[in-house]
């Protein structure tokens, strides 16, 4: 990090400079008398002259890259500097803070509002409330900064300085009390900070694009080239950039005042970024419904936010209670389909649902484990007359997904009545030996392995498994 070096002196302001001390303390000792005539402290007030100095003579060379329209405007920088002249250099730091905090809300208005107000506040209370640039002022400072990082307003090096003037400012400024001493150098280098990382930087172009894209969501119905263009934008994007953005998305279609087309190109979009979002990103979706479902004030949040879970297949993100109630309701309704008539037609549906419940990973919730083992097992080895042909692939899927604890429960589903009551049939002693091989692999225990093989050598019929002492014996001991 480059540091200010007190600034020489060209000839031309040679003299002008020479007088400048001097000029300071006589400003000074005018305003110690009037502080003492009035029975006010003088003492302790004011910086000394040469710090001032320090500040006055590299001001030009820090003022430097900005545009004369900027600084026309930058009416907390001239209120910095008048306070740094006089000595008040605690004074001095408060208005560059407010001249950074200035900035940086006009950048956050210029961008996207909603946008920001998406990522930076996570209360849903508090997010219903701002709507326009005069809410920014209730984001707290901290907050600010952190969101404008993480939409891309600021890098890394521009937040971590700004973010320790930010700290001085608390510690060492007239907003706070305290005993921190500044050094003329100290203010000329934190607002060259400001003036280049804030200032003068343009957004970088992935910021750029994204507001570009999120206007065109909200102006317009974007069409197929649109919508590829969006998706090869997507795979340029950083990973925690791609968070970032999914989130927007997801608050600009949780919001009841959205239009339909922005619904729809943000339906359009989503399945195309998904991919690229991370894992906690989309855990935290399913954080958020199980929150507005216990809301009654947020109904409308949660039957959106669904929409988009759903439209991704992402119910495996859901929390461990919503997926527990879903996941016992879809295994309910995948056995009255498999039971019902006309299940060859009926079954594949409720096998898809209870799929994309169970996810990627195949984590199932510990309340329904032994049901869900128990329903899968049933609907693999068929009805007695076969399997349903459309949800057998799905069914197969499904048993590659199981973890080596739920297979070994797989493997004692023998002990059920009515799978060994099924076991019966020919056609589900047939689908047995494909189970069985099946869940080999997955088996790692001795216990368990031990109990495979008794399995497989046993001579009777697979109904008659568990009435075996030895075999009953060993499924016991693998227990936990």
């Amino acid at each position: 990090m480059s540091e200010i070096s007190p600034a020489p002196q060209s000839n031309q302001n040679h003299s002008a400079a020479n007088n400048l001390p001097g000029d300071l303390s006589r400003f000074e000792h005018v305003i110690r008398e009037q502080l003492t005539n009035v029975g006010l402290p003088a003492g302790q007030v004011f910086v000394g002259v040469s710090e001032r100095h320090d500040v006055l003579r590299n001001i030009s060379s820090v003022l430097e890259p900005m545009s004369d329209d900027i600084r026309g405007r930058s009416h907390y920088i001239s209120k910095m500097i008048a306070a740094a002249t006089v000595g008040l250099f605690d004074a001095a730091l408060n208005y560059l803070w407010d001249e950074l905090v200035s900035e940086l809300r006009k950048r956050v208005a210029g961008f996207d509002l909603k946008y920001f107000f998406d990522i930076a506040v996570k209360n849903t209370d508090l997010r219903n409330k701002l709507r326009s640039e005069d809410d920014l002022d209730k984001i707290d400072d901290s907050n600010l900064l952190r969101a404008s990082k993480t939409i891309g307003l600021l890098n890394d090096v521009a937040y971590q300085r700004l973010d320790h003037i930010r700290y001085m400012r608390n510690h060492a400024s007239a907003a706070h009390p305290n005993q921190v001493s500044l050094t003329g150098l100290d203010l000329a280098n934190w607002l060259q900070h400001c003036i280049r990382e804030l200032i003068i930087t343009p957004p970088d172009i992935v910021t750029a694009e994204t507001g570009r894209l999120l206007i065109n969501i909200r102006s317009e119905r974007l069409n197929d080239d649109s919508i590829r263009a969006a998706a090869n934008f997507f795979d340029r994007l950083p990973p925690s950039r791609a968070d970032t953005l999914a989130n927007g998305l997801f608050g600009l279609y949780v919001d009841s005042s959205r239009l339909p087309e922005t619904g729809d190109n943000i339906r359009r979009l989503w399945p195309q970024l998904w991919p690229f979002v991370s894992e906690d990103t989309r855990t935290s979706y399913g954080i958020r419904l199980a929150h507005a479902r216990a809301n009654a004030e947020t109904t409308d949040f949660a039957a959106t936010a669904r929409e988009l879970i759903d439209l991704v297949d992402g119910t495996a993100y859901l929390t461990v209670d919503d997926r527990t109630f879903e996941i016992d309701a879809a295994l309910d309704a995948l056995i009255a389909a498999h039971s019902g008539t006309d299940n060859f037609y009926n079954e594949a549906e409720p096998a898809r649902r209870l799929f994309n419940l169970v996810g990627t990973k195949g984590t199932i919730p510990p309340k329904v484990q032994s049901k869900y083992v128990k329903t899968l097992v049933e609907v693999y080895l068929g009805n007695g007359y076969g399997v349903c042909w459309a949800a057998e692939p799905t069914y197969t899927r499904l048993m590659e997904r199981l973890d080596s604890s739920l297979a070994g429960n797989a493997l004692r589903s023998f002990e059920n009545s009515e799978i060994s009551s099924l076991l019966q049939m020919t056609k589900a002693q047939d689908r047995w030996k494909v189970f069985l091989d099946l869940i080999q692999p997955k088996l790692t225990s001795n216990t368990d392995r031990q109990l495979l093989d008794a399995v497989k050598e046993f001579h009777g019929t697979p109904d008659k498994l568990r009435k075996d002492s030895s075999i009953a014996t060993l499924a016991q001991r693998g227990r936990g």
